[in-house]
């Protein structure tokens, strides 16, 4: 059950306008701390260049040698390793030219307070260097990585620095929420839901009135939209979200709001493959790439409601519903099998055993072969009712 409701002003109205519209990326404090962190950098560069050194930088390696699993906290943490990059280095002097150049592009997002898609900062960014055929960056994904580098090097968050990612997510249920100064109803946002955004700090996203007990997190939006379809969160009084496959930062970042804030249970329907098991990590436990991230969007007590290897029986489902693992889904379930937070329990490492002994994995979708609504019907309701989820 939820232990408090955010209070916001403005009527359940969806699309009403409920307070004063502002920006939506770091404002205040956060604002002044972030501009103050880049100009520390730059003032840093620029005295080592000014002694005749060689300028450097020094950004936090994010790599699984320097994550560690923190069992008291039951979440991934990023350890002290860093690694230098010195512009008179042949191998980092591109990265640290880089690193200075989108530096400066958030800067000047901050000062203008305007944010930007990681694409437009990719294209803000990119130019050919004078006098040579040689661009700033190849393509966006080079462009990417070099931001999440700024982000720890920093000590701050991508969504600090007035940046956004491309809108992935969905959401519907007994809940409002007021976002950018609209007050959104979530109980009525017919067959699309309410759009997910990139940023979902709480200086941009309130929680208004909340009745719903817990949040269903689908894996995809063809599963999302047949509980939608058929009303579950109506009928079952919960919140309905998905995350088109792995769920995005912002994704992620609402569901902890939501159990972190309102004490909403986290509870996850995915794909029966090493992909749906790790998807279910990284809810719960945090991602490798994005340790330095795990205390703000980390779900240590989500739970995974299936579907699971032992389906195949119980639910008496028929041959054509087995996908055969390949090689790759084979290593990637005794990799995930040898995770510190799956190795220490019995119940994941008998699910993944026996899907290994199988042979094969299955989608949620698979269910649809006993009936359209068997998963919104039959399938969910009952392991919800017996609590019959791993943890």
């Amino acid at each position: 059950m939820a232990r408090k409701s955010t209070s916001a002003s403005g009527s359940a109205g969806s699309g009403g306008d409920s307070g004063t519209r502002r920006t939506a990326g770091a404002t205040g404090k956060v604002r002044e701390e972030t501009l103050g962190k880049i100009g520390s950098l730059g003032k840093s560069v620029a005295k080592t260049a000014l002694a005749e050194d060689d300028p450097f930088v020094n950004v936090p390696m994010r790599t699984i040698s320097n994550t560690s699993y923190n069992e008291k906290r039951r979440l991934l943490e990023m350890g002290d390793a860093t690694l230098r990059r010195n512009l008179f280095n042949t191998a980092q002097a591109r990265k640290f030219m880089q690193t200075l150049l989108l530096s400066k592009g958030c800067k000047d997002l901050l000062e203008a307070q305007k944010t930007l898609s990681l694409r437009g900062m990719y294209y803000k960014s990119l130019h050919t260097i004078a006098g040579t055929k040689e661009k700033t960056f190849e393509d966006q994904e080079e462009s990417d990585t070099i931001l999440e580098d700024i982000e720890v090097a920093l000590t701050t968050l991508r969504e600090n620095l007035n940046l956004f990612a491309k809108k992935r997510g969905t959401m519907v249920g007994n809940i409002t929420v007021i976002d950018n100064g609209d007050t959104i109803d979530c109980r009525r946002m017919g067959t699309g839901g309410y759009a997910i955004p990139s940023i979902c700090e709480p200086s941009i996203i309130q929680f208004g009135k909340c009745e719903a007990k817990f949040v269903l997190h689908v894996e995809k939006d063809t599963v999302w939209s047949r509980f939608n379809e058929d009303r579950f969160w109506e009928k079952h009084n919960c919140i309905l979200t998905e995350g088109s496959g792995q769920p995005p930062r912002g994704v992620r970042r609402l569901l902890y709001r939501l159990n972190h804030e309102l004490g909403l249970p986290i509870i996850c329907l995915l794909d029966c493959d090493p992909w749906g098991h790790y998807i279910y990590s990284v809810i719960k436990q945090g991602s490798i790439n994005l340790a330095f991230e795990s205390q703000r969007m980390a779900i240590p007590d989500a739970k995974y409601l299936g579907i699971r290897s032992a389906d195949y029986t119980r639910c008496e489902l028929s041959d054509d519903v087995k996908i055969a693992l390949n090689d790759r889904d084979t290593e990637r379930a005794k990799q995930i099998a040898e995770y510190p937070w799956f190795a220490g329990k019995k119940h994941w490492q008998k699910e993944i055993a026996l899907m290994l002994r199988n042979g094969f994995k299955m989608e949620v979708e698979s269910l649809i072969t006993k009936d359209i609504s068997y998963v919104t019907e039959v399938y969910v309701p009952e392991r919800l009712k017996a609590k019959d989820w791993i943890d």
